[in-house]
């Protein structure tokens, strides 16, 4: 495994196209030509405390979101009943795509070692991209924290 990769802002966003657990597919070029922006986050596992404190938060600011004309667009590599039972016990309105053979994670960059206890594995960096309606990426973060990180994101990119 070679080392991951780091995106920054200004730099164009990997394409992707991604099925979510209902089997719709979503394609960054879709969104593009239809003028949206995309918040893509990629998140460790459905159904964990910081995992769904952050879904809750984007669920929660969607409204606000909405007004910047921006697509929430949740990645994890739990199956589509994972991703089900999440979406309809936290009352998502968002869609959670799937990415099982993490190929959205790593052309993104978020699959990186870890480390707890001393002990090193490979697995999911909590991360944000913002990605324009142009295909350029407006804001990045990884390692980012679960709590008060969409308020972040609306205030650096001035939505409100």
């Amino acid at each position: 495994m070679s080392d991951s990769i780091n995106l920054e802002v200004g730099q164009n966003a990997p394409k992707f196209s991604c099925e979510d657990s209902a089997g719709n597919t979503h394609s960054l070029e879709k969104y593009m030509e239809d003028g949206k922006s995309v918040i893509l986050y990629f998140y460790p596992k459905d159904s964990t405390p910081g995992c769904t404190t952050q879904a809750c938060d984007f669920r929660d600011s969607m409204a606000r979101l909405n007004k910047g004309d921006y697509v929430v667009l949740g990645v994890s590599k739990d199956s589509a009943k994972s991703h089900d039972k999440f979406i309809a016990k936290q009352e998502l309105n968002f869609p959670l795509l799937m990415d099982e053979d993490i190929s959205l994670h790593e052309s993104y960059g978020t699959w990186r070692e870890k480390s707890m206890y001393g002990k090193t594995y490979m697995g999911t960096s909590r991360s944000t991209f913002v990605i324009g309606s142009d295909g350029v990426l407006k804001w990045v973060g990884y390692g980012v924290r679960a709590k008060g990180h969409v308020d972040k994101i609306i205030a650096e990119l001035g939505i409100e």
